[in-house]
């Protein structure tokens, strides 16, 4: 947390003292202010006004542009690392060996989670799982895209010892945690800096992670609301039609007026779309006046002129009808249609001076041209407001920003914004919903039927909410930094950071800067897109661009962290293309994957998955930087045969030795032979190196030097402990091999044949239900015997069988030859003017690849590359990873 102290305490703060917390904040503001020149040179840096920048900063604790006192607080935190260790509160000589591979069951209802919204989160107490995992008391953890700051908040809550119990979990004499009588980690808060890119997200950040004097917090907000209320409770009231007396309203609700298409009549839509209870939406919906059916889809709005006061312009605007009045008699909710007494409220309403809300033209953006905002005519931020809500909610921020204190007007100001989607048009009426806030998330969306809440019962409500979310945190003497600045170019010295635990954008899911545009509107300082990693049809950006934003990142994560320390990636997407341009990214950056696990988000769990393709689900990466000890091994025998397995036995030593899944010893992919020859290559071609060995030859001297056991590797340390493991829980998973294209075949023949040597006769039904549903469009996959005689023997009784290894080794020189002969018609083919390959045998292309980086021809991996189909390119690892060193050496 924030350091919190009293005004009667002085204040220490990297080296110097302060009598008040409002003369540190000034003393570092006018260093930051000197410093602003230098970090407006940074990539990313936000685009605001210099004093909205300081204005919003809380220096050197939180900055709304880049932190230039990082490595200050680094520098003490090495020291107070030492004192710890003194004291016994961290060991000495920690090593994380394996990877965190076990089950992770922490669900989202908890008060912090729930005190904001933000468009992701990880809950912190899954994160915490993590953080004891690989981290020990004072330990530096960074999160770089920390969107809400919920890293921040684990780092802390790890010293918490009733939020250890609420977990099940207990701290024994020796300061460790015990789970189920297993030690898991170390008691004690650890120190985070949490940054990203959006100003709108480090605040939130912030905020999330400062600490509350809740009284004081309450006494503030609720004076606030009754001046609210004072000033403008007439707009939500309206006369009971049976008591004759005024009632407060719960919420407003509006109806769209549209066209129809085929006779012209005005339509309202929920007139048209519901039955007469308003609850019940009608199956088919028909225009009243001609009768002709009518798809929602298609229901464009009518249009009425407007003046808008704010920007002193007329502008046509979709026209709305107030179609029903909720207020409570008796605690009964009560529906009503407006009387005139309430369309006189609206004309009075329309009358008064423009209100001073906070206003920005929106730029051309992807969420603005998406579905109904392209017929919303939205073109500027408070054009998302009903017009009450406009006065409303400009007096309450002018009110925030009168605030003297530094700390009571952020969290003020952060109490007013997790609100402001709730209370515009994008708050969608759904009947049979109790909850009153229903916007769509994660997408600009204007519904054709919008709920005007109360946002005096909002934000009374939202303050019981946040109170009891900051009544459960403490100071658990843990410092969370903030800084707002890119990923790919941090302030953090090399080789500083003990872990990272990052949520990435992925793709083109969320589109973070367009969304939080939406708040940044009110804060005046803005996301700076240009490294903005994302998928964006405006911002020019595909997924080749992406990949190569991303990578940014991941280098400057790879940069920062200590040798031989560990990274974990939450993964959210499905396409396979965004799965490979993660992997590729990791890779270049220097990573090395050792476990991936899935992330059931509804359930908050963590499972362990065994196939690094498995897309279908939210991904947990776990990988980690090679140790220095074996960057100066590898750089001494990078020629010799030795380094080719060097590295295995460094990787194997940070994979998971026994994983346990539905209570059953699990098959662990990453050691498979597959998945270790994909390793190397990666991180050989990352060296710029080329790649030593075949597959056969590979194979060879896995099974020479390491100890199989059901189809995986170990070094000989981990052979005895994955045998006594796997005794205790005997029933065995099979590893899964998914036969989506040629290599997945040869893997799944391979395990089949392993089993017992069969027939073509046996096998066929077999592959024909394997493959007829999984293969990729544009990759040719040989017939069955084709891949059988090339990678596989036949007995005199016509059985299959796997062949020796110096049989395999003869058969993949051949099977390579005729590999490269088809690769030689491809590229013929290819430099041809204009042409497309619309199919290939991606073995091929695999093959001919690897040979044209061994020979530098770097130009013909590019040529081919971009005449094969894209999703091949995209959603295949290796090749992928050859065109993409090619294309920066053309």
């Amino acid at each position: 947390m924030f350091q919190d102290t009293t005004q009667n305490q002085t204040i220490t703060v990297l080296g110097k003292t302060f009598n008040t917390e409002e003369e540190r904040r000034k003393y570092f503001r006018e260093e930051l202010r000197k410093q602003l020149p230098e970090l407006k040179q940074m990539e990313g840096f936000p685009i605001g006004e210099d004093e909205d920048i300081l204005n919003l900063s809380d220096p050197p604790f939180y900055t709304a542009c880049p932190n230039p006192w990082l490595n200050d607080f680094i520098a003490e935190w090495e020291i107070e690392k030492n004192e710890l260790e003194k004291n016994g509160k961290r060991s000495t000589g920690y090593e994380v060996v394996e990877p965190y591979a076990t089950d992770v069951s922490e669900g989202k209802n908890e008060p912090i989670y729930n005190a904001h919204s933000y468009h992701t989160k990880v809950p912190h107490k899954a994160i915490m799982r993590y953080l004891f995992h690989y981290t020990k008391p004072g330990d530096f953890v960074y999160d770089g895209f920390s969107g809400s700051g919920m890293t921040g908040i684990a780092a802390n809550k790890c010293g918490d010892i009733k939020e250890l119990l609420s977990m099940g979990l207990i701290v024994n004499n020796k300061n460790e945690i015990i789970n189920s009588n297993n030690k898991i980690g170390l008691f004690g808060s650890r120190n985070c800096i949490i940054s990203d890119l959006s100003p709108a997200a480090t605040n939130l950040g912030y905020n999330n992670n400062n600490s509350l004097d809740i009284l004081n917090f309450d006494k503030i907000a609720k004076n606030l609301i009754k001046e609210a209320r004072k000033e403008f409770s007439w707009m939500f009231t309206t006369l009971d039609p049976i008591t004759r007396k005024e009632a407060e309203v719960e919420y407003f609700i509006w109806s769209e007026i549209s066209t129809c298409e085929e006779c012209g009549n005005n339509l309202n839509f929920s007139e048209i779309a519901f039955e007469n209870d308003l609850k019940n939406l009608k199956k088919i919906i028909k225009c009243p006046s001609c009768d002709v059916v009518i798809n929602k889809r298609n229901l464009k709005p009518q249009y009425v002129s407007k003046y808008d006061s704010i920007i002193d312009k007329v502008i046509q605007v979709p026209s709305r009808e107030l179609i029903l009045i909720c207020f409570k008699r008796n605690k009964i909710k009560i529906y009503k249609k407006p009387d005139e007494n309430d369309f006189k409220r609206l004309i009075k309403i329309d009358e008064l001076s423009k209100p001073n809300i906070p206003t920005k033209e929106i730029p051309d953006m992807q969420m603005m041209r998406v579905g109904r905002m392209k017929s919303s005519n939205i073109t500027h931020t408070h054009q998302f407001y009903f017009e009450r809500m406009k006065h409303i909610l400009s007096f309450l921020w002018d009110k925030a920003e009168k605030i003297p204190q530094k700390k009571e007007k952020e969290l003020i100001k952060y109490w007013l914004d997790s609100h402001f989607v709730n209370l515009s048009y994008r708050n969608r009426y759904r009947p049979n919903v109790s909850f009153p806030y229903n916007p769509m998330t994660g997408v600009f969306y204007i519904p054709m039927m919008s709920s005007e809440a109360n946002p005096f019962v909002a934000y009374e409500n939202k303050l019981k909410r946040i109170a009891l979310a900051f009544a459960n945190s403490k100071d658990n003497g843990s410092i969370i930094l903030s800084s707002t600045n890119s990923a790919s170019n941090t302030i953090i010295k090399n080789n500083s950071i003990d872990y990272i635990f990052t949520d990435p954008p992925f793709g083109e899911n969320i589109y973070y800067s367009d969304l939080n545009y939406f708040i940044e509107s009110w804060q005046k300082v803005f996301t700076n897109t240009n490294p903005e990693a994302i998928v964006d049809k405006v911002k020019k950006k595909g997924e080749l661009e992406y990949n190569k934003l991303i990578e940014n990142c991941f280098k400057e994560y790879y940069r920062v962290l200590k040798p031989g320390k560990w990274m974990t990636v939450v993964f959210s997407n499905t396409k396979a293309s965004i799965w490979n341009g993660i992997q590729l990214s990791l890779s270049n950056a220097g990573f090395v994957t050792s476990n991936v696990s899935a992330l059931d988000k509804q359930q908050g769990t963590f499972q362990a998955v065994n196939t690094t393709t498995a897309v279908q689900q939210d991904l947990v990466i776990s990988c980690y930087k090679p140790s220095s000890e074996f960057d100066e091994k590898f750089k001494l025998h990078n020629k010799l045969d030795i380094a080719i397995w060097d590295f295995v036995e460094e990787h194997l030593n940070h994979l998971p030795i026994h994983l346990i899944k539905e209570n059953a010893t699990a098959g662990i992919i990453e050691r498979s032979p597959k998945i270790l020859f994909d390793r190397l290559i990666s991180f050989y071609l990352q060296k710029g190196l080329p790649v030593p060995i075949d597959a056969g030859k590979f194979q060879q001297g896995l099974r020479e030097r390491f100890i199989e056991r059901d189809g995986m590797y170990f070094t000989d340390s981990q052979i005895h402990k994955y045998d006594k493991k796997k005794a205790e829980i005997p029933n065995f998973v099979q590893l899964n091999i998914f036969v989506a294209n040629e290599q997945d075949s040869i893997y799944w023949l391979r395990n089949l044949l392993e089993q017992e040597n069969k027939t073509e006769q046996d096998i066929h039904p077999l592959w024909m239900k394997e493959v007829a549903s999984n293969m990729r469009s544009g990759d040719i996959l040989p017939e069955m015997r084709t891949i059988l005689e090339e990678n596989f023997l036949k007995d005199n009784t016509g059985k299959w069988y796997i062949p020796n290894p110096e049989s395999e080794i003869d058969l993949e020189k051949m099977r390579s030859k005729r590999l490269l002969k088809q690769f030689e018609t491809y590229k013929s083919e290819a430099l041809k003017p204009k042409s497309k390959l619309k199919e290939v045998r991606v073995e091929a292309l695999r093959a001919g690849f690897k040979q044209c980086y061994q020979d530098k021809d770097f130009k013909t991996i590019v040529i081919i590359g971009d005449r094969i189909p894209n999703n091949l390119l995209m959603e295949d690892e290796v090749l992928l990873q050859f065109y993409d060193i090619a294309s920066s050496r053309v």
